[in-house]
This record gives structure tokens, sequence and C-alpha cells, in this order.
């Protein structure tokens, strides 16, 4: 089955995406909050941050909830940050993207288990510099258990392996080098393990485009985060920017810069 196969029916699944990637983007952005705060986000309710309130149905609808509310907490009134409504709707474009972009597959499934476990690192490093073990190994068993149903030879597996030892393992040894060199560390462990996951969905090509995009992105985000102090700043959510975009318009990027050269 293919949503292109009839134009009302792909009108009817961009839109039943969208909203389901609003309600994801809720309960990813809370699943972070939870875990940059040390509480657990598989069990108890959500609730407000600043009074505990304890949140109804009516307060858990996505952008919505927020614009009723005028942004306020209904029990304390205590302003609710816009990240949330921002949040929600930026994953509601990326799921209605995914699907857009890989069709009703498992193909879309796997990537799409991908981009939440990207979207949650993004957030808890901007947020704490934290890049959970569990987002890689999430991403790494949606890949192993996908592949079975999308291998189409061993090289091709053999390379997306091969891609990940060589831009994780790579990035470790250069790491090493400039820990001794500067006498301090110069990348965190959890973005090497992330590159060694980029590697093994978009490959060596996919991801050398991938390291480029995000020391680009880095710089920016390290100017505006930081302006011209020189302190540590987050690279994952760089790096989890540029992951997004090759995974999603990976092939028109490496089209456009080949056609420059």
């Amino acid at each position: 089955m293919s949503i292109y196969e009839y134009r009302p029916m792909m009108i009817f699944f961009i839109v039943l995406a969208a909203a389901f990637g609003a309600v994801m983007g809720s309960f990813l952005n809370c699943a972070a909050w939870r875990i940059t705060h040390g509480e657990s986000f598989i069990k108890g309710r959500s609730h407000c941050p600043a009074c505990g309130h304890t949140l109804g149905a009516l307060e858990l609808i996505p952008v919505f909830s927020w614009l009723f509310q005028k942004g306020r907490c209904k029990a304390c009134g205590s302003v609710i940050p816009a990240r949330y409504p921002l949040t929600e709707l930026v994953f509601a474009g990326v799921t209605a993207a995914c699907l857009l972009r890989f069709d009703l597959t498992i193909l879309c499934l796997r990537n799409y288990v991908f981009l939440c476990c990207l979207f949650v690192l993004f957030l808890t490093d901007m947020d704490d510099m934290i890049i959970p073990d569990g987002c890689h190994i999430a991403a790494i068993a949606a890949w192993i258990l996908a592949e079975p149903f999308l291998f189409t030879g061993w090289g091709s597996t053999a390379l997306s392996v091969g891609a990940a030892f060589l831009f994780g393992g790579g990035l470790l040894a250069v790491s090493l080098v400039m820990d001794r060199v500067l006498g301090r560390d110069s990348l965190g462990g959890g973005d090497i393990k992330l590159f060694f996951v980029v590697g093994l969905y978009l490959g060596m090509i996919g991801t050398l485009f991938t390291m480029m995009l995000a020391c680009i992105l880095g710089l920016v985000i390290h100017r505006i985060i930081s302006g011209k102090e020189k302190k540590e700043f987050p690279f994952g959510p760089a790096i989890a920017v540029s992951t997004c975009i090759m995974l999603l318009f990976g092939d028109p990027v490496i089209n456009w810069y080949s056609s420059l050269l």
C-alpha cells in the first residue's frame, strides 16, 4: 500500500501523520525533560513542572491546550514555555516529512524511531549537555530489527556497519589525541556514539555530509549560545539536525553539492 496511489488518501495520511507527530512531540519533550530531571518517563502522569499539578485530558491537547490556557498553568498560573507548542509543531512536520519521504514502509517505521531518538537527544543535550545511551540503544535496535526486512545484500549491510565503525572509531581516536593535546575533553562520548549510529543509517557518503553540515551548524549554535566566550557547548543538537536533514533530504543535498563541483 502506498499513500501516493490516491491523492485524497495521501492528504488524509499526511494530516493523520502530522496529528500523530504533534502527540509524539509532546511525549518526547516530556521524556527529555524527565530524563534531565532524573524522573522516569515510562510511568507517572504528566504534571506542571512548577507546582506538580497533574494535567487533565483537556490540558494535554498538543498546541491547542497551550493556546487556550494562554501559555499558563491552570492551577498555579505559572508561565508554560513556548518550547512546548514549538516542539509539538516541529515534530508534527518531521513526522509528515518522514511519511512523504519513505511512504508506508518498514523503512519509514525504522527511520521514524531514529528521528524520535534524535529529537530526544537534541532536547536533552541542549538542556543539560546529556545524550542518553538509551537513544543510541533504541536506534541501533530499530536498525537491527528492520535489517532482515530491508536486506539488499551483504555488501550493503557491510558498508553500513563499516561506516559506523569508521566514523565512530575514527572520531574516538581523534578525540583521544585532542584530549591529550588540549589537556581537556574535546568531544563528548555521546557525540562519538551518535556518529556510530549515524553511520549505520546513512552509510559512508551520507555520514560524511552529516559531519560537514554538523560542523557548520555547531559553529552557528556556539556563536548563538556562547557569543565570543570560549566555553563548552552541546554538539549533539547540530549532529541531530544535520542527520535529520540528510535522512529526509539527503539525495537532493548531495546532488546539489556535487553540481557545485
